[in-house]
């Protein structure tokens, strides 16, 4: 079969080729085009390069492989990327996107957190503190909030963050 007067063996070379170059791209480029897979997941450039790549990819192995007509190989070929860019999404995309925003902190959501002083708090002075989260521990400069020394090893609780500091009070839990 031909379209537009060239082979489709060579129109499904040159949509890999091409797909294949803009996947690299994608790769290195693809924090510009971030945005567009949010409002549609199905939309995510990821997932139609991938759709792209696995129809033209098919589509040129069933035409060098079978004796089957063009038209069905290009239905076969869209079922086959449909399915394979499915289980991409549902496998590799959406677990990807959840494991970035489970790992991640920023300084307010550490408010309220318990901690413990591994460096000493001196009036007025800055020491460091430990938490414990879901991806290891986060080390932070640490100041009392009542400008009163603290211990190393003490629990304290967070009260508020300014400027990359932690502002943490001394924690007694009385389920202890």
């Amino acid at each position: 079969m031909t379209l537009f007067g060239t082979p489709i063996e060579t129109i499904y070379i040159i949509l890999l080729v091409v797909s294949g170059a803009l996947t690299v791209l994608y790769i290195f480029f693809g924090d510009i085009l971030e945005g567009v897979g949010e409002t549609v997941s199905f939309l995510h450039p990821a997932l139609i390069l991938a759709f792209i790549t696995l129809f033209s990819a098919s589509g040129y192995l069933l035409e060098l492989v079978t004796s089957l007509s063009s038209l069905t190989i290009v239905i076969i070929s869209i079922v086959i990327a449909f399915i394979l860019d499915t289980l991409f999404n549902i496998f590799v995309l959406i677990p990807i996107a959840s494991a970035e925003q489970s790992l991640s902190y920023t300084e307010e959501s550490l408010i309220g957190r318990i901690g413990k002083i591994i460096i000493p708090i001196p009036d007025n002075g800055y020491g460091e503190i430990v938490i414990d989260s879901k991806s290891g521990m986060i080390s932070k400069p640490a100041a009392s909030y009542e400008q009163a020394p603290i211990k190393e090893g003490m629990k304290v609780l967070v009260i508020e963050v300014k400027n990359g500091v932690l502002y943490v009070d001394p924690y007694e839990n009385l389920e202890d």
